[in-house]
This record gives C-alpha cells, sequence and structure tokens, in this order.
C-alpha cells in the first residue's frame, strides 16, 4: 500500500487519534454483534503497547434529530472494549468541549478513551457527514499530529471524522484493518492469481452497474445471483413469475450480457415460492422459467452444481451479495452451496466483499474457512468498482 501506516510512526507519548468503525448493532443497550470491536483490537492494542495515548471515535447508526439519539451512544461499546482489552477505557459522553478536553489531556501512556458518537455532530447541519472543516479541524487539535484511520467501513465517504480530522494533522496513517481491507480487496481485483471468479449477488442491478462492468474486464468469470438475477433473466425472454425485476434496467441487462461475451454465469434453475411470506408452495423448477404466481427466492440444486464446477480451481474468489433470501432456512441451500464450492478449492485466496454475503458466512459458520471477510458493505463494493475511496486517498503517502 502507497500510504503509511501505524507501524510508520513513533507513538511513544503521543495522544493518538484513531477513527474506528464501532457501527455495531445495540438492542436494549447489549450489543448483538460486536465483531467489528474484535477486528479493531489488534490495531489498539498495538498504540497501547507502543506506549501511545488512545483517543477513539466512531460513528453509531443515522441521527438527524434530538430524538436519534436514544439508543445511539457509544458507551455500550466502550464497556465492550474494556473486556475484550483487559483494562479500563474512559467514556467521555461528549464529542467536543472542556469535558472532553481535560480527559484526553489526563491520559497516561498505554491508556484509552473513547468520546461519544461522531454522528450526534450532524444534529446541527451535519456537521460530521459533510466534513465541516471547523469540526475536522477540532478533533484533529485534540491529538499530537497523528491520526490513524482504520475505519473501513465508512472510508467510501469524505467526513469530518476521517477526511477532515487528516486534513489537519502532520502524519495520517492506516490501521491493521483497514491496511489488511485494502490488500485483500484491492489487490485481489487488480492484481489476481487466475482463474478469478467474482460473484455478485443482491437484489439491484443497478445498485451494482459499476462493479458488475469494472470486473467483467477483471474477471475470468462472473457469477450472477440473487435477486438481480432475474432481470438478467427476463432480458433473454424466460419467464420469472412475480420475481423481482427492474423492467426499467432490461435493456442495460442485454448489454450487459452482449459485453460479458459469455463470462457472465447466471441461474439455470430456482427454489421458488407462491409469495414471499407466508408461502403454501415451495418447489424447485426444471429450468430457467419460473411459473405464473410463483417468486424466485433462491437458486435450484443444477445451479449449485453448475456454479461448482465454474469455481474448480479458482486461486482468486471475490462475493459480495448472497445467492438467496440466506435468513430463511428453505432458501439458505443456494448461499450454503456456494460457500462450500468456494471454500474447498484448493490454495483459493477467497474474499467476502461485507454486507449481507458477510453475515451469512458468518451466520452459517463459514467465517473461519474465508481468507478474509470485509468489515465495510459500501467501502468494498466501490473497491469493487475499481473508485478512488476518500478516506484512503486522504492519508499520508509513503
Amino acid at each position: 500500500m502507497a500510504k503509511l501506516t501505524v507501524k510508520d510512526v513513533e507513538l511513544k507519548g503521543k495522544k493518538v487519534l484513531v477513527r474506528v468503525d464501532f457501527n455495531v448493532p445495540i438492542k436494549d443497550g447489549v450489543i448483538t454483534n460486536d465483531n467489528r470491536i474484535t477486528a479493531a483490537l489488534p490495531t489498539i492494542k498495538y498504540i497501547l503497547e507502543q506506549g501511545g495515548r488512545a483517543i477513539l471515535f466512531s460513528h453509531l447508526g443515522r441521527v438527524k434529530e434530538e430524538a436519534d439519539k436514544v439508543g445511539k451512544s457509544l458507551a455500550p461499546v466502550a464497556a465492550t472494549l474494556a473486556e475484550k482489552l483487559g483494562q479500563d477505557v474512559k467514556f467521555i459522553p461528549e464529542t467536543r468541549g472542556a469535558a472532553l478536553e481535560a480527559a484526553v489531556n489526563e491520559l497516561k501512556d498505554g491508556e484509552i478513551l473513547v468520546f461519544e458518537n461522531t454522528r450526534f455532530e450532524d444534529i446541527d447541519g451535519k456537521k460530521e457527514s459533510k466534513n465541516d472543516p471547523e469540526l475536522g479541524k477540532y478533533w484533529a487539535s485534540l491529538g499530537d499530529g497523528i491520526f490513524v484511520n482504520d475505519a473501513f467501513g465508512t472510508a467510501h465517504r469524505a467526513h469530518a471524522s476521517n477526511v477532515g480530522v487528516s486534513a489537519n494533522v502532520e502524519y495520517a496513517v492506516a490501521g491493521f484493518l483497514l491496511e489488511n481491507e485494502i490488500a485483500y480487496i484491492q489487490e485481489a481485483v487488480e492484481s489476481p492469481e487466475r482463474p478469478f471468479v467474482a460473484i455478485l449477488g443482491g437484489s439491484k442491478v443497478s445498485d451494482k452497474i459499476g462493479v458488475i462492468e469494472n470486473l467483467l474486464a477483471k474477471a475470468d468469470k462472473v457469477i450472477i445471483g440473487g435477486g438481480m438475477a432475474y432481470t438478467f433473466l427476463k432480458s433473454q425472454g424466460f419467464e420469472i413469475g412475480t420475481s423481482l425485476v427492474e423492467d426499467d434496467k432490461l435493456t442495460l441487462a442485454k448489454e450487459l450480457l452482449a459485453k460479458a461475451d459469455g463470462k457472465l454465469i447466471l441461474p439455470i434453475d430456482h427454489k421458488v415460492a407462491n409469495a414471499f411470506a407466508g408461502y403454501t408452495e415451495v418447489i424447485e423448477t426444471e429450468g430457467e422459467d419460473i411459473p405464473e404466481g410463483f417468486m424466485g427466492l433462491d437458486v435450484g440444486s443444477k445451479t449449485i452444481a453448475d456454479y461448482s464446477v465454474q469455481l474448480k480451481n479458482a486461486k482468486t474468489v471475490v462475493w459480495n451479495g448472497p445467492v438467496g433470501v440466506f435468513e430463511n432456512p428453505d432458501f439458505q441451500a443456494g448461499t450454503i452451496g456456494l460457500m462450500e464450492a468456494i471454500v474447498k478449492q484448493p490454495g483459493v485466496k477467497s474474499i467476502i466483499g461485507g454486507g449481507d454475503s458477510a453475515a451469512a458466512a458468518i451466520n452459517l459458520g463459514y467465517a473461519e474457512k474465508f481468507s478474509w471477510i470485509s468489515t465495510g458493505g459500501g467501502a468494498s463494493m466501490e473497491l469493487l468498482e475499481g473508485k478512488v475511496l476518500p478516506g484512503l486517498a486522504a492519508l499520508t503517502n509513503k
């Protein structure tokens, strides 16, 4: 990576600003999934071990008005972090002001502080999400000229807490998580070991036009699943019943198929039901056509077998988006079959690009079998699309 990392700067005795991604799900004050906290631990521990004084900040959910603050405090996150680190974590329920400044100045080497949800600054003019220059400058002033960005999940956004702070410090560097995310995803797409197979699921073609086009130019094959497959199939004249479709993207789907020149792999059968919820009948189709009154909710057994053939001997696989409604046991066979096909390839570098596909791998017990599972859905999508991430671009060059 052409950017400085946390290992390139002297940390001892320094107040080190650290943007983490602690945007975790919280229900009734309890964190229901702490994977993002765990993912940040290597960088945090390194800073503390080097004698740095860590000042952590993150957003949590969306906050547009005062009422949105309820349940969005980072206090439970700070408590969980303290448990994982086995040491005290000071939590300051402010995003600026005398109390925060005093607490920061009282930090000693090897100590850690978390301050309140950066999105609380969005209540009055979206100062955080619109990268208010004064806010970025203020947060930068809390440290000693070193900013560590380890929040890949927001690297595709130019916010005060990443780009704004970076512009006002001597060194803006990548943490270990951000460094690994870039190494796995970007390098897999830009310089993959071949055969390189990309897998794209999700509901809409329109959400992934840029990704499909970029991967068609880079990958040896692009497997399409999920809801967007039905738009491609309808564009070819197949019957799709009541399946999800973007009728305004049928022409685009035809154009992408023509451009793909055989690289785009579509389902050849489906598992369908007579309703999305409250269905009374589930069947598997004989081929691509879906009967009237039925909707596709997963790929069928023939498709699972075909995907396995398409993945045979793959050395690099990048996957973004499940191929069915995996949350429902009736429609998770396709996603499980896909994961099985990926992980059994010898020597494969397998990368999941965050979002629902990451949740599927974790929830279905396959997380440890993949080379890398991204912590950022939107950011990984933009990397797959070949875009420059503002949060990364703002870091100090080597």
